[in-house]
């Protein structure tokens, strides 16, 4: 996730800050990829079932997850107001300016949610979080884990209806002699 946010982030300084304008592709290509961005960290098994854990465990954990949220919001606030500029149409230099201001806003928020996670809660979480927690939580992430490959639509053609090796091999060219 850190390299793509610093992807988007690079992008965005290096090509749309110089522009005087932008055009609706560019900033809903960089609109989409930040909502994808924010809903991975959503999805992520820290957001669904560490952080209801720690905050079951102890209430010393209180404050950093406070302020893991607000990073949360306050990337949510900057993906908005792109996405409040995108529909309003980025067509001067000092809309440029607000949308690439967003975007580094966002990308700042998360990136340092993420840095905040790994120095400060995971520590916190391993010390207030009791061994049979900890299995639970990983009973409950295979159980997840499962359930998902239950219910994902496979994208792959069933073998029954893939063609056999005799039709496929009828269905190409002859073979090509070679003349030596």
């Amino acid at each position: 996730m850190r390299v793509s946010l610093h992807a988007v982030q690079q992008l965005v300084q290096k090509s749309y800050a110089r522009q005087t304008a932008l055009t609706t592709g560019q900033a809903e290509y960089v609109c989409d990829t930040l909502r994808g961005l924010y809903e991975s960290c959503q999805r992520r098994k820290l957001d669904r079932f560490l952080l209801p854990a720690l905050r079951r465990a102890s209430a010393n954990a209180d404050s950093l997850v406070a302020e893991l949220d607000q990073l949360s919001r306050d990337a949510v606030e900057a993906l908005a107001t792109a996405n409040g500029l995108l529909h309003g149409g980025i067509d001067s230099e000092e809309g440029v300016e607000a949308f690439c201001t967003a975007v580094d806003r966002f990308c700042a928020a998360l990136t340092l949610r993420f840095e905040r996670e790994e120095l400060e809660l995971f520590p916190v979480a391993r010390v207030a979080i009791a061994g049979e927690t900890w299995f639970a939580m990983a009973h409950q992430m295979l159980a997840h884990d499962a359930y998902r490959e239950e219910h994902r639509v496979h994208l792959v053609t069933p073998p029954a209806s893939r063609p056999s090796r005799v039709e496929h091999s009828q269905r190409q060219a002859p073979p090509v002699s070679y003349v030596h």
